[in-house]
């Protein structure tokens, strides 16, 4: 079988049925999509249609107005290519606790079998655990997130340095397009009862029937969607790219790509954006190593340890020398210390890290060499390291747009140690790496990135939103 493909029950395809059902969790898009293509497959195999069902539920934990509008921004195009291609597509919004919360289970009746993503993480990882005893026909699950499948790896690995060698010798292999999906049967039966209809124009009455956090409101940079994500890519490499490895860690720049919300949701895979790189670097003669590194072996770092350790979003994930130094200094003095709500509101003395999180609290994401020092500095201002990685999570879960990914949770235990080494001992971080103001002033353009932070919370507007 498929490298790619994990069977989750021994139950049989059934027959007769009417269709097969690919069920999208976290790839929600028609373009090079594994899970999708094989989907596709089986149903030419049985000669049947395939009904593609996604489905955005009011009960996520921190489930609010910016994750579900951000989703609902991408499904009037998802229906659009599923349907170009042949496929039935049904969207459910449940909006309410007591609305339906059986529909894969009604749709997996009359189904040969139910294909869905394989993810390590958040309520999909929940859904592949539980799901696959109780849906009554075969289950598979399909790693359409990763360009060198997980499955490609039997254990943990404990570092890029360690998992690097290994991507690089199959990576040939799995660089390759998806070929594209071809249906010998459309769909000719009737859209499913359940299904919602979803335009553009009617994303933010439906957000506000749902029973969510409406406290949250959707970004002020970034629009979700397979469009949107196609434009972001195509900005990438035509006014990023060149400056990518020269410039990435200094967030006024705009050298990154800032694709992670549409990777998390599964809007744009990984394996397209790295061919598009490689294919634009080459026609342009630039390099486009630093980014690959970035894309591939460190984001596929993360998904192996989300795989292989259950504990990805505890403490006791560290490896035992961060326990060690974590012990000896959890009774060393705080000054200053601030309270989670104090950090969650960004009122702190320092005006970086206050813009960081201003970062996060209007456009839903973080610069990844900024949310280092984030995180380190979260770290030296809680009354523990317990607290201050709870404080993390509950950041993200509630506003990231690129949370409760498998990155969300490495790098966020990157700042304890995670996939580190011991560096010189200092008070509350022991051996743990340290990140400090004066190093980023130096490094990078602290006042210009601060003056663009306090632009976005002025005006609301964002000049870098991509239209």
């Amino acid at each position: 079988m498929d490298l790619r493909v994990r069977p989750l029950n021994d139950a049989p395809v059934r027959h007769p049925a009417k269709y097969v059902l690919y069920w999208t969790q976290m790839n929600r898009r028609a373009d090079s999509n594994h899970a999708l293509a094989y989907a596709a497959e089986q149903a030419n195999c049985l000669r049947l249609p395939l009904l593609v069902y996604e489905g955005l539920t009011c009960t996520y934990p921190e489930a609010n107005d910016r994750m579900h509008t951000f989703v609902l921004e991408g499904v009037p195009e998802q229906q659009k290519r599923m349907e170009e291609l042949g496929a039935g597509y049904c969207f459910y919004l449940r909006k309410r606790r007591r609305d339906d919360n059986r529909v894969l289970y009604k749709l997996a009746t009359e189904a040969a079998l139910v294909v869905t993503d394989d993810y390590p993480t958040f309520i999909a990882a929940q859904h592949n655990t539980q799901v696959p005893a109780r849906i009554g026909v075969a289950f598979h699950a399909v790693d359409s997130s990763c360009v060198v499948p997980m499955n490609h790896f039997a254990k943990r690995e404990w570092a890029a340095y360690t998992i690097r060698p290994k991507i690089q010798k199959v990576l040939r292999q799995f660089l390759r397009p998806v070929a594209p999906v071809e249906l010998a049967n459309r769909w000719r039966l009737p859209r499913p009862e359940w299904h919602t209809a979803v335009t553009n124009g009617n994303v933010s009455s439906l957000v506000a029937e749902c029973e969510i956090d409406h406290g949250v409101r959707p970004s002020l940079s970034f629009s979700g969607g397979r469009l949107f994500a196609e434009k972001t890519l195509h900005a990438f490499l035509t006014a990023r790219l060149r400056r990518y490895a020269g410039e990435k860690n200094s967030p006024a720049n705009h050298a990154t790509s800032d694709l992670s919300p549409y990777i998390h949701f599964g809007q744009i895979s990984t394996l397209e954006v790295a061919l598009a790189a490689e294919g634009y670097a080459e026609e342009h003669k630039l390099a486009a190593t630093e980014f690959l590194e970035e894309l591939i072996v460190r984001r596929e770092l993360a998904f192996n340890f989300t795989r292989f350790c259950k504990e990805y979003d505890s403490l006791e994930a560290l490896p035992e020398w961060v326990q060690v130094t974590m012990r000896k200094h959890a009774n060393d003095r705080r000054e200053p210390m601030y309270s989670a709500e104090q950090l969650e509101w960004a009122r702190t003395h320092d005006p970086l890290w206050n813009a960081c999180q201003r970062e996060m609290l209007l456009r839903g994401k973080i610069h990844g060499y900024y949310r280092m020092y984030w995180g380190k500095k979260i770290m030296e201002w809680s009354p523990s390291l317990e607290q201050a990685h709870q404080t993390m999570l509950h950041i993200h879960d509630r506003y990231a747009l690129d949370g409760r990914d498998p990155n969300t949770y490495a790098s966020v235990l990157w700042c304890f140690g995670l996939h580190d080494r011991p560096w010189g001992e200092r008070p509350i971080f022991g051996t743990i790496r340290y990140m400090g103001y004066d190093g980023m002033k130096r490094k990078t353009d602290v006042p210009g990135y601060i003056k663009e932070i306090d632009h976005l919370e002025r005006t609301g507007v964002d000049p870098f939103r991509i239209h």
